[in-house]
């Protein structure tokens, strides 16, 4: 039987902090697997990202910030038969590479905040049983792709904010969603630095004006206001 191969794609920005880390422990998660290679976008940072990233046995490109353009340029240069778009901050599970099933097109995994307070075992709950119903996943639950069925929806819609939500939304009217059974452990540290309840109203407050039509180009202002 011959062997999937995966192409994980990192949009990195200003991610210094925790991004060697995260890639020893990515880089170890395939040890021995030749059926896996590393892209790392880089969308303008000015700390040492980049540099971090060059350490490492991957692939290391530039583009105009942005998610969507900055996964997209790095899908480019993608040989993988799937394709999975990670955060810089986010840590896959165990044997993660046993999850991609060629009975499926796309999917996504439920995910785990890095912070123990009980209140983020709540949100995180939530998370998981809005996107199991809905079929719609977003970044932090590292969306993955059949290359075949990306190719289809045309990558990721180049829109500021929401394109997760977005391609999502596309990806769930041609197929049913694999959701993986292994929890991905995203960071907490919006939560922690901008206070619980403020970030929670201010996330499903995007969320739902997003749904009601308002240009992701104001979501984006509302969203990063320092930029």
């Amino acid at each position: 039987m011959t062997e999937i191969s995966i192409s994980v794609i990192i949009p990195v920005l200003n991610e210094a902090c925790h991004l060697k880390k995260n890639l020893q422990r990515l880089f170890t998660s395939f040890e021995g697997l030749t059926s896996v290679e590393v892209i790392i976008c880089d969308g303008g940072s000015i700390d040492h990202s980049v540099q971090i990233a060059r350490q490492f046995s991957c692939q290391v490109t530039i583009s105009s910030p942005g998610r969507a353009y900055q996964m997209n340029a790095a899908s480019k240069l993608s040989v993988g038969d799937w394709l999975l778009f990670l955060h810089a901050d986010t840590i896959l599970p165990v044997n993660w590479t046993n999850y991609f099933n060629n009975h499926y097109h796309w999917g996504f995994f439920p995910v785990q905040l890095s912070g123990r307070d009980c209140f983020f075992y709540i949100i995180e709950k939530a998370i998981n049983l809005r996107s199991r119903l809905s079929s719609i996943g977003t970044g932090d639950q590292a969306l993955f792709f059949k290359r075949s069925f990306f190719t289809t929806l045309q990558g990721f819609p180049l829109i500021p904010i929401m394109e997760d939500i977005a391609i999502c939304k596309k990806a769930r009217q041609e197929h049913k969603p694999n959701i993986a059974a292994g929890l991905v452990i995203t960071s907490s540290r919006r939560w922690e630095q901008n206070g619980i309840t403020k970030t929670i109203l201010l996330m499903w407050g995007l969320r739902l004006a997003y749904w009601l039509g308002v240009d992701p180009i104001r979501l984006h202002q509302i969203y990063y206001p320092n930029l």
